[in-house]
């Protein structure tokens, strides 16, 4: 069982300066910048420019603050917290910040070989949730811990994030909100 735990995460500044990004998990590294698709926490600050990703479609979802209002190629449009929001990640993209700080979820896929997808549940102490092959589980609130299905647990911090796996499929249960990311390959 693979958890990745926030607080190891190191905070790097975005390609234009405008923010930082903590980098939960990418692969494979035989793809141009050396990955086909990403999922990171960004924390955005001040208004301004988003990075360009041409070539990449990107899910960005609001997990920290109210809202993050995103003009895309001129089309504005207001992401709230927990609804994911898809656009063309090349597109000239600006934000601004009407309620203060947010802090996203992002998901980057190159278009040309993978499709990504995000969706926020609630989870529960009486029904765990699998993390399959494919998936990354990030805890956005609550507490919540996961199994490996063998008798193994162990406790979820805010943000740590659970690699899915089909052999062992981990299993998230408690109180709380989790963000559940999948990764597929693109379709021709």
């Amino acid at each position: 069982m693979q958890i990745i735990r926030f607080a190891e995460l190191k905070a790097k500044p975005w390609r234009n300066g405008g923010g930082t990004t903590r980098e939960i998990l990418n692969g494979p590294a035989d793809q141009a910048d050396g990955w086909g698709w990403r999922v990171s926490l960004a924390d955005v600050t001040k208004a301004g420019d988003f990075s360009p990703f041409p070539g990449c479609e990107r899910v960005l979802t609001v997990v920290e603050g109210e809202l993050l209002l995103l003009s895309v190629d001129g089309s504005e449009r207001p992401v709230e917290k927990y609804r994911p929001f898809r656009f063309d990640g090349g597109a000239a993209t600006t934000a601004a910040l009407p309620t203060g700080d947010i802090r996203n979820l992002n998901v980057i896929t190159r278009t040309d070989a993978f499709k990504g997808y995000a969706s926020v549940i609630e989870i529960s102490k009486k029904r765990a949730h699998p993390v399959f092959a494919g998936q990354v589980a990030v805890l956005l609130q609550g507490q919540a811990a996961v199994g490996d299905g063998a008798g193994g647990s162990a406790e979820l911090g805010r943000y740590d994030a659970v690699v899915g796996s089909d052999d062992a499929t981990p299993e998230v249960t408690g109180r709380g909100f989790l963000a559940v990311v999948s990764i597929d390959p693109a379709s021709d």
